[in-house]
């Protein structure tokens, strides 16, 4: 028996500890989605290298050890994600909320772009005059660079109420001509986030539009980790360089191309509000 367990032990002993270090050197895959945003995967790319590199070198690790990619469509993300060596998620609120149960996405840290914070106020804008309360959008076509979770919209406004069933919510980022719709008179309101509310005044035809409602502050975006793909050590060595990204020459060049300003630890009462609001709309 004895010979037996030390033949076992023999075979198993050259096998049993190259795992854990196999495992600590497999590359982490970042993946980026935001929905609807300008820019193409491709387009992108050279700056998602860059920021990878950068991060690699923040957390002390060799080159290529992080990996990342962005992409501008839902399903695009959803795809990428669901591969096993996707670890990082870098995604906005409302595709957290629509996704994150699923995918298993856990918040690390919140992502602050530049010019902007670490929050985000959503405006909802119509025909002025047209809209004065959630009911008064029945029948409407609701138009949001956040429609692809229509559930986010229909809760963003908080205490003004919720958006209506009988309001259909589309997902665009090209909001011009909505925009258009809505000030001719049509029955189009939109959801606007803050950029772009921020460039109504520069419209022509702004002065048939008001902004009817908004949101809270919201959290704007996250970085997560995904199920169990990396392990704690790993995410401690990364969290330490994310955060030191912005002191650092390197990353912060990495970060000014992607038009990050900073990460910061996540406002967990904020995202648990979202959440409940999330939560008790229908989807």
């Amino acid at each position: 028996m004895r010979s037996s367990l030390a033949l076992l032990l023999s075979i198993a002993a050259p096998w049993a500890a190259p795992w854990p270090a196999a495992a600590a050197e497999r590359p982490v895959a970042l993946v980026a989605c935001a929905p609807g945003y300008p820019g193409t995967t491709a387009e992108a790319q050279p700056s998602m290298d860059a920021f990878a590199a950068a991060l690699s070198r923040a957390a002390g690790w060799p080159a290529g050890r992080v990996t990342a990619a962005y992409h501008e469509t839902e399903q695009g993300g959803l795809a990428r994600l669901a591969t096993p060596d996707a670890a990082l998620a870098l995604v906005p609120l409302p595709f957290l909320l629509q996704h994150g149960e699923r995918l298993k996405l856990s918040p690390r840290l919140q992502v602050q772009s530049k010019g902007a914070e670490l929050t985000e106020v959503w405006s909802l804008v119509a025909r002025r005059g047209q809209v004065g309360s959630p009911a008064a959008l029945d029948g409407f076509t609701v138009v949001s660079l956040a429609g692809y979770s229509p559930a986010f919209v229909r809760s963003a406004l908080g205490s003004w109420g919720r958006i209506p069933e009988g309001a259909r919510v589309v997902h665009s980022g090209q909001v011009l001509s909505a925009l258009r719709k809505a000030a001719g008179g049509e029955k189009v309101a939109l959801l606007l986030d803050g950029a772009q509310a921020a460039a109504l005044p520069t419209l022509p035809f702004a002065a048939d539009l008001e902004t009817v409602a908004r949101s809270a502050p919201l959290p704007a975006a996250f970085v997560c980790t995904v199920g169990n793909r990396l392990a704690a050590a790993r995410w401690k060595a990364l969290e330490k360089a994310f955060l030191a990204l912005p002191s650092i020459p390197e990353g912060a060049a990495a970060m000014e191309g992607l038009r990050f300003a900073r990460f910061a630890p996540v406002d967990a009462a904020a995202l648990a509000a979202a959440r409940r609001a999330f939560a008790g709309t229908p989807r």
